[in-house]
């Protein structure tokens, strides 16, 4: 099933994700690159929002662009099965070998990303489609993460997970995704 099929079969959850889901299919209908950084006025990304097995915990990662914590994730980079894409960030952002709890997509948004400096480049700011899957790991483990894109990795309460140490704007999509998992 390609990416279109996928976005059109998901069911939002909320107001936001059926908007999203709207501006999601208009996008792939207008551009032709949609999965690439060469759109550069958006492109879909792959996300993974990692619980402990318990359901009391989920991964952060404090991301270098957005300045604040958010869950791991990254650019498909030409791929369109986000699904692997959202596994194998997983792991390189956390050091985690994630296990894929449900293979359908668990959540959508649009994300803005601000211009910045990419290997001594300026990157003008742009929208990420985020789709968003379900993964589970061991929160015993120990994390690593990559210097060069966070300053760090971390398990946070659900609790935690929506306060100010967070993103401004993810705030209320980590509430969502833990009022998800809570439906699931």
């Amino acid at each position: 099933m390609n990416l279109k099929d996928k976005i059109e079969r998901y069911k939002p959850f909320d107001e936001q994700e059926e908007k999203d889901k709207e501006e999601f299919l208009k996008f792939i209908d207008t551009f032709d690159d949609v999965l690439t950084r060469d759109n550069v006025l958006g492109h879909f990304s792959a996300s993974a929002f990692v619980v402990n097995k318990e359901r009391t915990k989920m991964v952060v990662v404090y991301h270098n662009i957005y300045e604040g914590w958010i869950y791991p994730g990254g650019h498909a980079d030409g791929k369109d099965d986000l699904l692997e894409v959202a596994v194998l960030e997983v792991e390189e952002e956390t050091g985690l070998k994630a296990k894929v709890i449900d293979t359908n997509i668990f959540s959508i948004q649009a994300l803005p990303v601000k211009g910045h400096i990419k290997h001594g480049k300026y990157v003008s700011a742009h929208l990420h489609l985020d789709v968003v899957y379900l993964l589970e790991a061991d929160d015993k483990i120990p994390l690593v993460y990559r210097e060069d894109e966070s300053k760090g990795v971390k398990w946070v309460t659900f609790n935690e997970a929506s306060d100010e140490t967070m993103c401004d704007f993810i705030r209320p999509i980590h509430k969502k995704l833990i009022r998800k998992l809570d439906v699931k």
